[in-house]
């Protein structure tokens, strides 16, 4: 029986291929009337960012004029920068009337879906990556999976999962809590006694998955425990930590108010110091021979000032020292500034209500860094001290495509950049407030 062919006409398969390659390459332009690009530089005016593929294809001067399958997003009466990183969260919990109560009445369950929404909240305020500096049950590293894998909504997450934590330091999770409700916590739990010890923490942390080292190394505001500011890890222990976590290929960073404290951390090879409440002028030469970063974290000391003054909102213990360090920090930070320290943006927020991150700009402009500078803190220098610059943090062609916008012009007006109507990530999408 003879075979029957139907004949499609050429021009209509021609037709359908170039319609399907045209497709396939399209793009997404972004109008800037304003770019910051996030290195520093001046702003721009009248830029296209092409994006493809997740990732910024180019950058040309003008408007481009977009095909019939491209996406076009305007904000040519606007001011686009790259996607914010704070280096400084902790997306699994939130400080509230009451919450100090959370650990003994929150499961693993109950601090994980809460993560997911603070995690959300997060990138919606523009902070397109994070680092999370201390958790409970492991709850950022199992966050940072799902975001990867696109299951849930949040930044880009870097994670020490538990940190690290002297015997009643600052971290102790035992600490203000009866004997027998707790057993006495071992390195995998993230509390240490001598060099051994410290070494085992780490590669716990590496087991767990943690993309960095956290620890204690002076006191804190919100421990329940009587001193803020004291060194709680002698020098053998720091060095136990730094040199394994070198090892493992983590960067190393510590919560530190005090001055001991941060002498011994910056000699023993830390990467960044959190807080640096009483930092003076030999901790500042330390830090700059050294290279070593600065994360401030002012709101979180604004925060715990003022709710200090709320009749029990903080146990005794806490509210002496969240009257005597809170208020200090945006002090140290204008000094720090001055004398030439490296700066990274970072919020502690946690200790405050998420998507609140961009409140530090306000801060950091008002004690004297221009508003560039403190944008190129939350990009360009965030980024470097990640070790990812080469992958983010500015926009560069070849980056990932995660990028802001505001309709103001935050070089005038810093608070601009808590009402952002743009966040992409990864080229995606995830708040268009004008659309």
């Amino acid at each position: 029986m003879p075979m029957s062919i139907t004949k499609t006409p050429l021009a209509l398969v021609t037709a359908s291929l170039l319609a399907a390659s045209t497709a396939a390459y399209a793009d997404t332009l972004i109008y800037a009337g304003q770019l910051i690009d996030g290195t520093g530089a001046a702003p721009v005016e009248d830029q296209t960012i092409v994006v493809a593929d997740g990732r910024i294809k180019a950058i040309v001067d003008g408007f481009q004029q977009a095909t019939a399958n491209d996406d076009v997003i305007d904000r040519r009466s606007g001011t686009v920068m790259p996607g914010f990183i704070d280096m400084h969260t902790h997306l699994t919990s939130e400080m509230a009337e009451g919450s100090y109560i959370h650990k003994f009445t929150k499961s693993a369950a109950d601090v994980t879906l809460d993560s997911v929404n603070y995690a959300k909240k997060t990138l919606h305020a523009g902070f397109t990556t994070v680092r999370d500096l201390g958790d409970s049950y492991n709850a950022s590293i199992a966050l940072r999976n799902a975001v990867n894998a696109g299951k849930v909504e949040g930044p880009r997450i870097f994670t020490s999962g538990k940190s690290i934590a002297t015997t009643g330091g600052h971290a102790d999770p035992t600490n203000g809590a009866k004997e027998d409700l707790y057993p006495s916590p071992t390195p995998a739990d993230g509390v240490i006694n001598g060099p051994y010890e410290a070494r085992e923490a780490v590669r716990a942390r590496y087991q767990d998955g943690a993309d960095l080292i956290k620890l204690t190394v002076t006191g804190g505001v919100l421990s329940v425990a009587k001193s803020g500011q004291n060194p709680q890890f002698m020098m053998d222990e720091i060095e136990g930590i730094v040199t394994t976590a070198r090892d493992y290929g983590m960067k190393v960073t510590v919560h530190a108010h005090g001055k001991e404290g941060m002498l011994r951390a910056i000699k023993a090879g830390v990467h960044s110091i959190e807080h640096g409440t009483y930092m003076d002028q030999e901790v500042m030469d330390a830090m700059k021979a050294k290279g070593v970063y600065y994360v401030p974290t002012i709101t979180a000391g604004k925060s715990v000032a003022e709710r200090a003054k709320i009749p029990g909102y903080f146990p005794e213990l806490v509210v002496p020292k969240a009257k005597a360090i809170g208020p200090k920090i945006q002090g140290t930070f204008a000094e720090a500034y001055k004398q030439g320290v490296k700066i990274a943006f970072g919020t502690d927020a946690g200790v405050f209500d998420h998507g609140e991150n961009a409140r530090e700009f306000g801060y950091m402009v008002e004690a004297g860094m221009p508003a560039l500078e403190a944008i190129k803190a939350a990009t360009y220098e965030a980024a470097t001290l990640l070790g990812a610059i080469d992958d983010f943090g500015t926009l560069e062609v070849g980056k990932r495509a995660d990028v802001v916008a505001t309709s103001g012009n935050p070089l005038e007006n810093i608070d601009t950049l808590n009402n952002l109507n743009l966040v992409m990530k990864d080229g995606k999408i995830y708040k268009d407030s004008l659309n």
